[in-house]
């Protein structure tokens, strides 16, 4: 399942509509890059490192997270933000027009090896090793993902004991589930195989699935696991025990070239503090609070000691 980065996109027109698009990967499918935004492909000059990001406030968070980092530890920065899809920006990461970008580790390996069935965040990461260019290298990974998720009320989760996907098997054939238009076609097959799970209704709810989920008219639902609405809702994502959806960890994408020691554990020390949860409580702000995503940055780096 690959994630469109220009899906993701949508937070910047309205707050909460993240969607669950059962098959879309915001990176693929952004805006072109604005004139001025990283389009040279020539490497940056005097160990500056240039941070881009896509067009979306969850990527632009992620990138003010890096720049600050980094600054803080006497490393010059550069950040090109909103430059657009993944077609642009991993070319630039490649050329050395940009230095470090945050990823999503599965749909950054469905772009470099379309035949890839790999799932797990291990076999994601050896599939990286092994198929990007010479160039380029993924950092350690962060427990933090933006993935496809099943997910429930806190009620449901309490009521039924649901903690695992697995756990839905045993009530899954009374639930109504919700996501966008493709979803059954595209998981119906993949849940039975890897979970048993048989549904009593598939509907298609859309971007509005985490409202069905709050408001009953499905038990359970494929949101986004860094939307605002499972905040907001106080909804549960249940924990995807057998890789049914391929791992989406976030992890900064860098050009060899261009990182030298610092850059690398200082990357890595930001990826060892970011977990799921904190990234739900960021988006909140930035895009349901409106708070500056730099501000946010700024405070959660304070928060865990990187500042």
């Amino acid at each position: 399942m690959k994630r469109f980065f220009g899906t993701a996109a949508v937070l910047l027109s309205a707050a909460l509509t993240l969607t669950a698009c059962g098959g879309g990967d915001p990176l693929t499918s952004a805006s072109p890059a604005p004139a001025g935004s990283g389009s040279s492909s020539a490497p940056a000059a005097g160990g500056k490192v240039v941070i881009g990001s896509a067009n979306f406030p969850e990527n632009v968070l992620l990138a003010e997270i890096y720049s600050q980092a980094l600054e803080a530890k006497g490393v010059q920065v550069e950040e090109k933000l909103n430059i657009g899809s993944r077609e642009v920006l991993y070319d630039q990461v490649k050329s050395g027009g940009l230095t470090v970008l945050p990823e999503y580790i599965g749909s950054l390996l469905a772009f470099v090896d379309k035949t890839t069935t790999a799932k797990s965040k291990d076999d994601v990461v050896a599939g990286l090793k092994e198929k990007l260019p010479a160039e380029l290298e993924v950092l350690t990974p962060a427990a933090a993902e933006d993935n496809n998720s099943l997910t429930v009320t806190k009620e449901t989760a309490t009521k039924n004991g649901l903690t695992t996907i697995e756990d839905l098997v045993k009530v899954s054939k009374t639930f109504s589930v919700g996501g966008p238009p493709e979803f059954q076609s595209r998981q119906e097959k993949n849940f039975k195989d890897t979970y048993g799970l048989e549904f009593k209704e598939w509907k298609k709810t859309g971007d509005a699935t985490a409202d069905a989920i709050k408001d009953g008219t499905v038990q359970v639902g494929n949101v986004f696991t860094t939307d605002p609405k499972i905040l907001v809702n106080d909804l549960v994502s249940l924990q995807d025990n057998k890789s049914a959806f391929a791992s989406e960890n976030i992890a900064p994408l860098v050009n060899k070239a261009g990182v030298n020691d610092t850059v690398r554990t200082t990357l890595d020390a930001v990826s060892a503090k970011l977990d799921t949860a904190g990234l739900v409580g960021l988006m909140k702000r930035v895009a349901v609070d409106k708070d500056d995503a730099a501000t946010v940055a700024k405070d959660w780096l304070t928060q865990n000691g990187l500042l």
